[in-house]
């Protein structure tokens, strides 16, 4: 039996044109391991179960099924504007935006940092799937070239993510960040981690991205995946688990 719906909201959205939300773990009819709002149609899951939960959401944020863009993502910086024509091909993306209304753009996680940003007059609408990998080549700054609007006009929201306490990374990570911009360095600690290895705060990078292309109005961050069993789902805890999904569209 389906229950309802348990999202979390940007504080920004919910009026107006601008909606926005990000889903958790409640709410749908998957069976453990995915138990149960799972979104993901490639972790396993059974598929009848990830499409109802899928037609739950879309009924939840009163958008039809067919339009929310779903995305092949592969962790890489590719942008794609969605029409209702490219929505029905399932873009191999890692970011995507919008200027239709009622055209959701949607990002699917379960430790990668989910990046929701919309302009301040409503007139577009961005999603950005933010791993480490895409966030070090730039799909932040990818996206807000391709949504055309001044970054100082921009609202981001950063969804859950893995936090700063769990994210044990490699030397290759911090270099990958460093390299491009000697600040990230303070977004890295060997306080935790094994010898060689750094805890890295992919939120403080995020912002840190975001604020260097000029986006100012940034909120969220606060929330770790692996921490909320109950809440959240988390592949670095869990192995194999759902995904949640956060989708931004325009009334």
């Amino acid at each position: 039996m389906i229950t309802e719906l348990k999202v979390l909201r940007p504080s920004w959205s919910g009026e107006g044109r601008l909606q926005a939300l990000c889903t958790s773990r409640k709410g749908g009819i998957s069976k453990a391991p995915w138990y149960s709002l799972n979104l993901g149609d490639h972790v396993g899951d059974n598929p009848l179960h990830v499409g109802e939960n899928r037609q739950s959401l879309a009924r939840f944020a009163g958008l039809s099924s067919t339009r929310i863009g779903w995305l092949e993502q592969v962790h890489g910086t590719d942008v794609i504007e969605l029409t209702q024509a490219s929505v029905a091909t399932r873009p191999r993306a890692d970011a995507s935006f919008t200027r239709e209304p009622k055209l959701a753009c949607a990002i699917l996680t379960a430790d990668c940092l989910p990046v929701l940003l919309a302009d301040r007059n409503g007139t577009v609408v961005g999603a950005a799937h933010a791993g480490w990998r895409g966030l070090s080549q730039g799909v932040l700054e990818n996206l807000i070239r391709a949504m055309e609007v001044e970054p100082g006009d921009l609202l981001a929201w950063f969804g859950p993510a893995i936090g700063p306490g769990h994210f044990e990374v490699g030397p290759e990570v911090k270099a990958a960040f460093v390299e491009q911009d000697a600040h990230a360095e303070v977004a890295f600690s060997a306080v935790g981690a094994r010898e060689g290895h750094f805890m890295a705060d992919l939120y403080r990078l995020a912002r840190q991205r975001l604020q260097r292309a000029g986006v100012t109005a940034i909120s969220g961050g606060s929330l770790c995946t692996v921490n909320d069993r109950e809440w959240l789902f988390s592949y670095r805890r869990d192995q194999q688990t759902g995904r949640m999904a956060s989708v931004i569209w325009l009334n």
